[in-house]
């Protein structure tokens, strides 16, 4: 049996068993186990819980859990409302300042917690009750939380990157160090867009009110005192001292990635246990918990990803795969279109992790030969991967909006992001025209 007869049949097998429900890990596990079977040579079935571990022993991926309890033990507290109020005491006179402070506290959140549902969450629990208080449409206030949590897989530390990192065999503190610059320029793009709506539906409110119609709340106008400001300070500043301490010693050289991760961890802890007086065995078990259901299942899926990417390389379908596309002759920027076009499609089946590790193998080599740089290629995988958590049909953050706001309609909700979706077209479109957004501030640190 040929090469590509196999490759056609792995594809197919795989597509057959994610169809019919069966868990992504258990999915690529079986598939690549079955196909060892057929294909592979007996001995081979037996080496399964050695490749395993071999692949899953890297130190990189060892920071994972670490980031997750982290991320577990902020979520859930009231950290992130904290920082929302904050933000929005400092920002209420701008024009749409509420939906801006709501990006902006997003941004924050997203970098100590890395994960994109708890942004959404922690944020989003206060943010949309709040800026629906002031009139803002439902709409508009989920698209404006869907989107700003889509950060948190592109803002250090960033469990999507650090798997990249490891696919790529790149540098993860010059992929971190990458995805700053686009981080800020996707903020500044959801800022400029929360300002634009709200002076809209402002003035359309005003031209409502003038005509003899009720009063808006977005024609309120909040009072706030310098006292009022400086108060909501305290509770903030350890969480930002935490994050830029983290950043510090990941970039300054003092620490690995999996030590930065461990500090993290037990700083976190300590703030909660602070701030929160979040420290009894009773309070501690659900983030605990959470923390080991969260990286068991996903080092599940890495495990299973990388067996299924040993397959496949093992079989020579992802070689072979690789060399067919790069005897299309493709121009470089058709074939990095072509690429990211595919990475969409199946945003909208597959998480982040499951994509990055199933088409590592068959996606880096024809880029490499193209002259791509890959730690620039891992910034603009990741924006087109966010979208997938908000674009239907699976998106996860419509989901997570969909539960703390279930008075939402969905529709609504989807409608409400479509704009963010452009601008984060936009901004894959501007980080290609100028790459140097994603990469001056890598090379500044830490040389070309």
């Amino acid at each position: 049996m040929t090469t590509a007869t196999i490759g056609l049949l792995y594809g197919a097998a795989t597509l057959l068993v994610m169809f019919a429900g069966m868990p992504i890990a258990f999915a690529l596990g079986a598939v690549a186990t079955v196909f060892m079977i057929a294909f592979m040579p007996a001995a081979s079935v037996d080496t399964i819980t050695q490749n395993v571990y071999e692949e899953m022993s890297s130190i990189t991926i060892l920071s994972i859990p670490l980031f997750i309890v982290k991320g577990s033990a902020i979520g859930p507290s009231r950290a992130g409302q904290d920082l929302y109020g904050a933000l929005h005491a400092w920002m209420h006179r701008i024009p749409g300042g509420l939906g801006i402070a709501n990006v902006f506290a997003c941004a924050l959140f997203a970098a100590m917690a890395g994960s994109s549902p708890a942004t959404c969450s922690a944020i989003g629990s206060a943010g949309i009750p709040e800026m629906r208080k002031r009139g803002y449409s439902g709409g508009f206030a989920a698209g404006i939380i869907a989107s700003g949590g889509t950060l948190g897989i592109l803002l250090p530390p960033s469990i999507t990157m650090i798997l990249y990192a490891v696919a790529a065999e790149q540098s993860l503190g010059r992929l971190f160090l990458a995805a700053i610059g686009p981080a800020l320029l996707l903020v500044v793009l959801f800022a400029g867009y929360a300002m634009w709506r709200f002076t809209h539906e402002y003035d359309a409110a005003k031209v409502a009110y003038a005509g003899g119609g009720a009063a808006s709340e977005l024609l309120r106008e909040d009072k706030l005192t310098t006292r009022d400001k400086f108060a909501l300070l305290p509770r903030v500043l350890p969480f930002v001292i935490l994050l830029t301490g983290v950043m510090v010693a990941l970039y300054g050289g003092f620490a690995t990635p999996s030590e930065t991760a461990g500090l993290g961890a037990v700083l976190a802890l300590i703030l909660i246990a602070l701030i929160y007086a979040v420290w009894t065995p009773r309070e501690l078990a659900p983030i605990l918990t959470s923390t080991l259901k969260e990286s068991t299942m996903l080092m599940f899926i890495i495990g299973m990803s990388l067996l299924y990417s040993y397959v496949m390389s093992y079989l020579h379908i992802s070689q072979s795969t690789a060399e067919w596309i790069v005897s299309l002759h493709l121009s470089r920027w058709v074939l990095l279109t072509a690429i990211l076009l595919m990475v969409v499609v199946l945003g909208f089946f597959l998480p982040p992790v499951s994509i990055i590790l199933m088409t590592a193998p068959i996606i880096l080599p024809p880029l490499r030969a193209a002259q791509f740089d890959l730690i620039w290629f891992g910034v603009i995988m990741t924006i087109v991967m966010e979208l997938g958590l908000i674009h239907p049909p699976v998106g996860l953050n419509l989901f997570v909006i969909k539960n703390i706001a279930p008075d939402i309609p969905l529709r609504d909700v989807v409608w409400g992001v479509m704009p963010f979706v452009v601008l984060m077209i936009l901004a894959v479109i501007v980080l290609c025209v100028f790459p140097e957004i994603s990469t001056w501030f890598a090379n500044l640190v830490m040389g070309k």
